[in-house]
């Protein structure tokens, strides 16, 4: 089987706190690490009640400092919300911290809405099209400073921190290989172009000094309890948070209730024309799921991420999708 790792949001659920979603954060890394998970990914996003992980470079830090092997990192940080100096440098710092465990996804996206983007960045004077120029200099600041360079990342020059493109569609594909990059694709809420991505980076890649052949890591989302029936009850938190994300009022994840659990088809997909790529239920059903994705898809590695109201639920989660091997 393929590597697994984790995708955390740092959920801040109905009735609890940042302080709490960040402390169920580290115990589901010390955990992973322990189930064998390769890495752990914290996302940026902004102005929404129920994700914890906007400061994703401190929450990094906070989780490799409580786990010693796993590797930690950013799925992703959001380019156009900083200067690929500042990034460089933060990375830079966490790598001269914890050598050899830091990962550096970079996506196009800001993270949030148009107010909370100018609220970031002070002003919405940006053009998504310069995403790989912004990519290139990040690189180019990691290398190692030559005489007369005038700006260097100090800690970042000379470090090597493997970055990563994140996409959810053809142009992040199209960049990834043009580079010679990893590249993970965001399936798990954006599944829609996955097939042509894919192809595109396959076929497209150029080797670079990272990477000699194309890596194809692809997001899903698990939720696995002991019985089908448990696992829809849970998965109905995440699929009420989603509906109100899509309808522009996102929320603190909620409990799990009736209403929002239904079943799903049996290759994963929740609809005809699916938003996410899901995989819910028992043990048995979620390897069938699991596995009949990797085969269609020839993924090199799958992340995972569950949206569970219950921290001991979410655990048990991920206990039963690690275990598919």
């Amino acid at each position: 089987m393929i590597p697994l790792s984790v995708l955390d949001l740092s959920p801040i659920i109905q009735g609890g706190t940042a302080a709490e979603s960040f402390r169920n954060t580290l115990d589901l890394a010390r955990h992973a690490e322990r189930w064998g998970y390769k890495r752990l990914w914290l996302a940026e996003h902004h102005n929404m009640p129920g994700i914890g992980s906007a400061a994703t470079s401190v929450l990094i830090g906070h989780v490799a400092a409580g786990t010693t092997s796993i590797r930690v990192g950013a799925g992703g940080i959001m380019l156009p919300n900083h200067a690929p100096l500042q990034v460089v440098e933060q990375f830079g710092t966490l790598e001269s911290l914890f050598p050899g465990r830091i990962d550096l996804g970079l996506g196009r996206a800001p993270g949030t809405d148009p107010a909370a983007a100018r609220a970031l960045r002070r002003t919405l004077i940006s053009n998504p099209d310069e995403f790989p120029r912004d990519v290139l200099e990040v690189m180019a600041y990691f290398r190692e400073a030559q005489p007369g360079q005038p700006v260097r990342a100090v800690p970042g020059a000379g470090l090597r921190v493997p970055i990563w493109i994140l996409g959810s569609s053809t142009f992040g594909a199209q960049v990834a290989a043009a580079l010679g990059l990893p590249f993970a694709f965001a399936s798990h809420f954006a599944p829609a172009l996955l097939s042509e991505a894919s192809e595109i980076y396959r076929s497209r890649f150029e080797p670079s000094d990272q990477l000699q052949r194309p890596y194809l890591m692809l997001g899903v989302n698990v939720v696995a309890a002991d019985t089908d029936a448990a696992a829809q009850l849970l998965a109905s938190s995440g699929r009420h948070a989603f509906a109100s994300l899509r309808q522009g009022r996102p929320i603190e994840l909620p409990p799990p209730s009736k209403e929002w659990a239904r079943e799903s088809t049996s290759d994963g997909a929740e609809e005809a024309q699916p938003t996410r790529v899901s995989f819910v239920g028992a043990p048995e059903t979620v390897a069938r799921q699991m596995k009949e994705f990797i085969a269609r898809t020839a993924a090199d590695e799958l992340i995972v991420v569950s949206h569970i109201y219950d921290h001991a639920a979410r655990l048990r989660s991920y206990e039963i999708a690690s275990g598919v091997r």
